[in-house]
């Protein structure tokens, strides 16, 4: 399986190679050059199969991996989790469920992703003999996630850029606290896309990025969007598939999860429709009903994590909307850093519009939400959730309607405290966070600087 560039001129590279770059020399983002097909008797089949057979099934395609080495990988990247079926499904009303994706070690569904990349990582490091330095940007749960997925590992040297003061406490603390030598919790000045800019500008440094072996770990890696892919599978066969089509909401910020979706349907599974659920900061709503893709600034909103106006996976959906067209989409790219947007063809957006449903949440109808299904269903939904299913809801037809679950409640107590009027627990194995000590260090947004920090740190 070869890997291309978004953007068109950099090497197509195998699937190993592709993970451990993370981002493309010529700054695009990683897609496979064909999509594997599952017919009906193969989705058929993973009915009542384990959560990690599933896994094997569907990625192991689009590796070339041995099935046994990737086997006993993917049974370590699950193992810690806090359900037997990793990714629950809960029923909320007719029709409509939920995808409970919070039951690894951070409570967010970046765990299903980061705890496969990480087994993955340092199974190519060792037969490699290298060592490799990761750099990555988070609005909350891809860093706490990528922590605690790397944290102890050889060959291995962590750096997470955050917000500093934009992330919950929560998510902030699991960040934090980890005492492993090899992650670092760097709290940088500004918001969630001046930390996202300053990593794909390090990642654009050919020499920096020589020096220190950089590769990354947010969702512009491949190898998360394929573990993403997993849970859409897994969820559709339990609702019938592929004998009846299912349709999935997902609350979204950088696109990648919702991306893994239309991954799942061009594989094959009956997804009905994938509709994107938005906070205010919602360009990707927008941008499928106008066709103007424009930032307007990121204004902070009790689900953080969605606090973006940068969409780095979206490149991907544009690079499949443009029919694989590199330059074009290398062209839009150029736009949206030197115009701040730009309006996507008529052409494009209606492949987008085809493939893409959208809505949008304001924080009252947000809080609204939690309050009301606490009320009817006794479901305590974390704020992101809450997103999905107010959208969801507006989209529910003949089809069952699943919204991604995508982080515990107990990562933002205070949004669902001032909703619900109760403060939602963390689980017994994090009891003691707010007790332990934190590690972390104030950055400004400067490259050099922090180039020269993290040059200082592996050296």
């Amino acid at each position: 399986m070869q890997y291309h560039s978004t953007r068109g001129t950099a090497p197509a590279l195998g699937f190993e190679d592709a993970m451990l770059a993370g981002l493309a020399r010529d700054g695009g983002l990683y897609v496979p050059a064909e999509i594997p097909r599952m017919d009906a008797a193969a989705i058929a089949d993973l009915a009542g199969r384990p959560y990690e057979e599933i896994v094997l099934r569907v990625i192991r395609p689009f590796t070339g991996m041995a099935e046994s080495r990737l086997s006993d990988l993917i049974g370590r990247a699950y193992a810690g989790f806090g359900h037997d079926a990793r990714a629950p499904l809960v029923q909320l009303g007719p029709n409509h469920f939920l995808l409970e994706l919070f039951h690894g070690p951070t409570l967010a569904f970046k765990d299903f992703a980061m705890q496969l990349i990480g087994q993955l990582f340092q199974d190519a490091m060792r037969r490699r003999g290298q060592r490799i330095t990761i750099v990555g940007a988070t609005s909350g749960d891809t860093g706490s996630a990528a922590i605690e997925a790397f944290r102890g590992l050889d060959n291995v040297e962590c750096f997470i850029l955050f917000p500093h003061g934009r992330v919950s406490d929560v998510q902030r603390r699991q960040m934090t606290t980890p005492a492993e030598s090899n992650v670092h919790a760097l709290a940088m000045d500004g918001d969630f896309d001046d930390c996202q800019a300053a990593v794909k500008e390090m990642f654009g440094d050919g020499a920096f990025r020589d020096r220190v072996g950089l590769t990354a770990v947010n969702s512009i890696n491949w190898a998360r969007v394929l573990a993403q892919v997993v849970y859409y599978v897994s969820a559709a066969v339990s609702l019938g598939a592929p004998h009846r089509a299912v349709g999935f909401t997902v609350p979204t910020g950088n696109f990648g999860d919702i991306f893994a979706g239309d991954i799942a349907r061009r594989m094959g599974l009956p997804i009905d429709r994938l509709v994107i659920a938005t906070n205010r900061n919602d360009i990707l709503h927008r941008t499928i009903l106008t066709g103007d893709h424009r930032k307007e600034g990121v204004e902070p909103t009790i689900s953080p994590s969605m606090d973006i106006q940068v969409s780095s996976n979206f490149e991907r959906a544009l690079y499949m909307a443009y029919g694989r067209d590199g330059r074009a989409v290398a062209q839009l790219m150029d736009e949206l850093k030197s115009d701040g947007g730009f309006a996507v063809s008529q052409g494009a957006l209606g492949s987008l519009r085809d493939t893409y449903a959208s809505g949008r949440a304001s924080e009252e109808e947000t809080r609204a939400t939690i309050r009301d299904m606490h009320r009817r269903t006794g479901q305590t939904l974390c704020p992101h959730t809450a997103v999905g299913v107010k959208v969801a809801e507006e989209h529910i037809g003949a089809s069952p309607m699943v919204t991604l679950a995508t982080a515990h409640p107990a990562k933002f107590p205070d949004a669902v405290e001032a909703a619900t009027g109760q403060r939602p627990a963390l689980p017994p194995r994090m009891a003691d966070l707010f007790d332990r000590p934190e590690r972390v260090t104030r950055v400004a947004n400067d490259i050099p600087a922090l180039q020269s920090l993290i040059e200082d740190r592996i050296a």
